[in-house]
């Protein structure tokens, strides 16, 4: 009778000298509470911050790419140019961006700081020269440009506020080591009257938009100093006040904030910026109409590929592509504040909690005026609108938080590690020498 296969002898594999492995437990599912340790493990590793800022800016960078080429190929040719007119200049700004923040990551700490006052007297003097007949250049009702050749202009004011951080942040840094900042006009003079400074450069063009960034960064430097509550409410209140004068006597900003919440264009369209906004989101659904498929950039809503192109967004790619952009800021901006209070380095503390600061306060403007609940302040969505002033020194301002992820100490030693040569060298020293006649 033949052998069945349940008769035969079992053979042991001879790696184990006969005897049958153990079997591996069965792994079950993924507790909530583990997979929480898991990511709160990857979180604190050094390099994490470094990877999230770089990851989350080039993904904003590119998505908006994407978006300008879509929402201003009908602007372009409105205007008998090509169609991929602004995409083009938006794709050069974005290349010498990538450069300046290649630059801005690789500078050491100490440059920064040397660079910080030249960086602000060019701007002083560039914001004043715009305000001369002839050279300054008028967009949109606002005075704050200057022709550089050809179809290129620059708004000084943008790099206003880059200069203000790293000159706040030196002079923060600089009176902390004296511990001088326990005393209140230490830490007011020079920096608030500095930045009334610059803000009245920008409010003579007529620029209120950049100017309530200005006072977030402002706001943001006093809170990162330790500022006292009184002493922080008595300069809220005064810019308060002053803004609420300037709004006051101005028909134009008089008329953007009885837009807030608005859903009628009014009997001269004066709401018809909002209005439409509020169309495209409400028309994208889940996943959107498609890129390239809006409806309201034919014309209904004005600047679709700059101040409202997260309207566009939410029209074309839906719900999940507007809460993708809100997740990479959000990526962004809690990397940033990780750097910022990781550091022992008051001048990286004080110009990471800046960069910060200015890049989230000017997204929660820019999106909350397309959502209809901010008066509509004409500043662009950082990193993700048209507008080569804008992203040139925003991307500079994401090569600072890159170069300060990578002078933490943590971080430096496991960039060591990396290095070609390395980990084998290491590796070697950790062996212990074993004697002559030992195998």
């Amino acid at each position: 009778m033949p052998a069945t296969a349940k008769d035969k002898p079992r053979v042991r594999p001879a790696a184990t000298g006969g005897r049958t492995p153990p079997r591996r437990p069965r792994r079950g599912p993924t507790s909530p509470r583990k997979l929480y340790e898991q990511l709160r493990r990857a979180w604190d590793r050094p390099l994490t911050a470094y990877y999230v800022i770089l990851g989350s800016a080039l993904l904003i960078t590119g998505l908006g790419l994407v978006m300008v080429y879509s929402a201003s190929m009908i602007q372009a040719l409105r205007f008998d140019l090509p169609g991929s007119y602004f995409f083009r200049k938006q794709l050069l700004a974005a290349a010498i961006g990538g450069v300046l923040l290649l630059v801005a990551s690789r500078v050491p700490v100490k440059l920064h700081r040397a660079l910080s006052y030249p960086m602000l007297a060019g701007t002083v003097f560039l914001m004043a020269l715009v305000q001369v007949p002839g050279i300054g250049h008028e967009v949109n009702g606002n005075q704050n440009w200057i022709s550089v050749g050809g179809p290129f202009q620059l708004q000084p004011s943008e790099f206003g506020k880059l200069a203000l951080i790293l000159w706040g942040a030196d002079l923060l840094a600089r009176k902390q080591d004296k511990h001088l900042l326990a005393q209140w006009k230490h830490m007011l003079v020079p920096l608030v009257p500095v930045t009334f400074m610059l803000l009245g450069l920008i409010m003579l063009g007529g620029d209120m938009g950049t100017a309530m960034i200005l006072t977030a960064i402002l706001f943001g430097l006093l809170w990162l100093a330790g500022a006292p509550t009184r002493l922080f409410a008595g300069v809220l209140g005064f810019a308060g006040v002053l803004g609420f004068v300037l709004i006051k006597t101005s028909d134009n900003r008089m008329a953007r904030l009885d837009c807030i919440l608005s859903t009628e264009m009014g009997p001269e369209g004066q709401c018809q910026q909002a209005v439409h906004g509020i169309y495209a989101l409400a028309s994208g659904g889940w996943f959107g109409s498609g890129l390239g498929a809006s409806v309201e950039k034919w014309g209904q809503l004005p600047e679709p590929h700059n101040d409202f192109i997260f309207a566009i967004t939410g029209e074309e790619l839906g719900l999940a592509g507007t809460l993708s952009v809100l997740a990479l800021f959000a990526a962004l901006g809690y990397a940033g504040i990780r750097v910022a209070g990781r550091t022992e380095d008051p001048f990286v503390r004080y110009a990471a909690g800046g960069v910060t600061t200015w890049i989230m306060a000017q997204a929660v403007v820019n999106i909350g005026a397309v959502l209809g609940l901010l008066p509509i302040a004409g500043v662009p969505l950082p990193l993700f609108s048209y507008g080569g002033s804008a992203l040139l020194p925003t991307m500079f301002a994401v090569g600072l938080l890159i170069a300060f992820a990578r002078d933490d100490p943590a971080a430096r030693a496991a960039l060591a590690m990396r290095r070609p040569g390395t980990r084998w060298k290491t590796m070697r020293r950790r062996v212990t020498k074993r004697p002559s006649g030992e195998r």
